[in-house]
């Protein structure tokens, strides 16, 4: 019998066997979809807090819906002014020298975009402070607005 005669016939084995539905495939299913069953009953998952002390860990239960914002409040975000965007080719950026000026697509009095990590949140404009400049905000986007503007 050749190599190939005997890959045919492994062949023909297995799609027997699976036309036949399998030797236990049937009692597998049901064991599987008991095990599934039986896991949706279980209690919401509780986790030890991380602590950096050895003192004993503290539970922390996840499905409680009282968390607060205090988690992510020193989180740190980028928040930046912009004037104006403009679009160069790559020849006139490379002749761009000291004293040179570029056109950008604002008005001179127009508000400038207020940006959190990117994200357009609020228009104003720009005031000095104790020699320092600063942006007064003179409209805030409504986070639903700010959904909208994702999507």
């Amino acid at each position: 019998m050749s190599e190939d005669e005997a890959l045919g016939d492994d062949w023909a084995a297995a799609m027997e066997e699976q036309a036949d539905g399998g030797t236990g495939s049937d009692a597998d299913w049901g064991d599987a979809l008991k095990e599934q069953s039986d896991a949706e009953n279980l209690e919401s998952a509780q986790f030890d807090e991380l602590d950096a002390s050895n003192e004993a860990p503290v539970k922390v239960d996840v499905s409680s819906e009282d968390l607060k914002l205090d988690v992510i409040l020193d989180v740190p975000v980028t928040v930046a002014m912009e004037i104006g965007r403009t679009q160069l080719n790559i020849r006139n950026l490379l002749q761009l020298n000291q004293g040179s000026v570029i056109e950008l697509d604002r008005f001179a009095g127009e508000p400038m975009d207020v940006l959190v990590n990117g994200t357009l949140i609020a228009h104003g404009e720009v005031v000095v402070v104790n020699d320092k400049f600063g942006i007064r905000l003179t409209d805030v986007i409504s986070p639903s607005e700010r959904v909208k503007k994702l999507g």
